[in-house]
């Protein structure tokens, strides 16, 4: 939802994303930062599951989470941290550069602009350059 704060994400979501779904879509939901549901981020790929009610969610997420806690916490920890690393192969010099960019947005109008009008629950509009 970056784009909607006038300001280029900076976290590592236009790095990651395209690995995790199709690239088109992750274009798609960076320009639009449009909300989506749980059944659609199953289809595109970021959600395993859907469940149809509260309850059913933390049912599912305590029975997950027993079942991992089972495990070797050392193992488990491995297991995140080579899959975490995976996710990361070329993002970090990727995230500099958005650094650099939203460290120039800082002056920008539309980061202004955008403040104002999120103070004053409207819509920004930004100048056109």
């Amino acid at each position: 939802k970056e784009v909607d704060l006038a300001i280029v994400a900076d976290l590592g979501t236009l790095q990651r994303l395209p690995k995790l779904v199709n690239h088109q879509v992750a274009r798609e939901l960076a320009y639009t930062g449009r909300v989506f549901s749980g059944r659609e981020a199953k289809e595109i790929g970021l959600a395993l599951e859907v469940q149809e009610s509260n309850d059913e969610v933390v049912e599912r997420a305590l029975s997950l989470a027993k079942t991992i806690a089972s495990k070797s916490p050392l193992t488990v920890r491995g297991i995140k941290r080579t899959m975490a690393a995976d996710l990361e192969t070329g993002v970090q010099e990727s995230l500099d550069y958005v650094k650099l960019l939203n460290s120039a947005q800082l002056y920008s109008s539309d980061l202004q602009e955008c403040m104002k009008s999120l103070a004053k629950k409207k819509n920004p509009k930004f100048s056109k350059y």
